[in-house]
């Protein structure tokens, strides 16, 4: 695991751009496509918009990098609060990549359970080899966020899909929001080449201390529960969030 903590927000934006850049770049190298999955929140919208705009714009080969989404809320796309929107007004609708690349989760029309069921379809047509083998590897980079309580994902504390185990996407109705969300699980997520945590605010400073220096206890902190099998896990936070860990 790999800790990187930023004074400003204009560092952290611009050190994961470049990281970023760097991953693609070295992955393009021996492969065709860059599978890449987004996180919806606050925390990623700056940086999106900068990959979005010169120098970062022209450094990436965004014909060869394919899009996916780590959660979705289960509301329309025109609502402010779905999580696809907010990539395409940031990043997507600025940058020359190949609409068919680009997969949602569909939360119109469709049933959650459905939803979460076609994406699964989505991802099994794209890594089959990562199906029933555990030395294969999925995306080649997802963005997460952690929630001020240690969630990741849908993976709320106290949910059962925490630990789901077979399916790679899944549904579940969340009480406290009032709505059904669609989710990857762990398991698809953990076989990940490149993971990284987004990480910024003061809010997130007791969770983050637990998740990375507390208990494992994923009931509570679902994050600790992102622990990729033959990859590498990165974690970007600024020194807010950072305030509690050991130095």
């Amino acid at each position: 695991m790999h800790v990187h903590i930023f004074k400003t927000a204009d560092e952290f934006n611009h050190a994961v751009a470049d990281w970023m850049v760097d991953c693609i770049a070295k992955t393009l190298q021996t492969k065709d496509r860059f599978t890449l999955v987004l996180s919806g929140g606050n925390t990623p919208k700056a940086l999106y918009q900068l990959l979005s705009t010169t120098p970062y714009r022209e450094r990436i080969n965004w014909e060869k990098i394919h899009f996916f989404w780590g959660d979705e809320r289960y509301v329309p796309f025109n609502d402010n609060r779905n999580n696809a929107r907010m990539a395409y007004e940031t990043l997507l609708n600025h940058v020359p990549v190949p609409p068919s690349q680009i997969h949602v989760m569909q939360t119109e029309n469709i049933s959650p359970g459905k939803s979460a069921e076609e994406y699964e379809k989505i991802l099994h047509q794209y890594f089959p080899f990562a199906i029933h083998h555990s030395t294969r590897t999925t995306f080649d980079l997802v963005l997460l966020g952690m929630g001020d309580d240690g969630h990741v994902l849908s993976l709320f504390p106290g949910n059962s899909v925490v630990h789901e185990e077979k399916k790679w996407a899944t549904s579940l109705w969340l009480e406290r929001q009032d709505m059904y969300r669609i989710t990857l699980t762990k398991t698809v997520v953990n076989k990940s080449k490149h993971i990284a945590f987004l990480t910024t605010g003061i809010n997130k400073a007791p969770a983050l201390k637990e998740v990375l220096e507390g208990q494992y206890n994923p009931n509570l902190y679902p994050s600790q529960e992102i622990k990729p099998e033959h990859g590498e896990l990165h974690w970007f936070v600024d020194e807010a969030a950072a305030e509690l860990v050991k130095k």
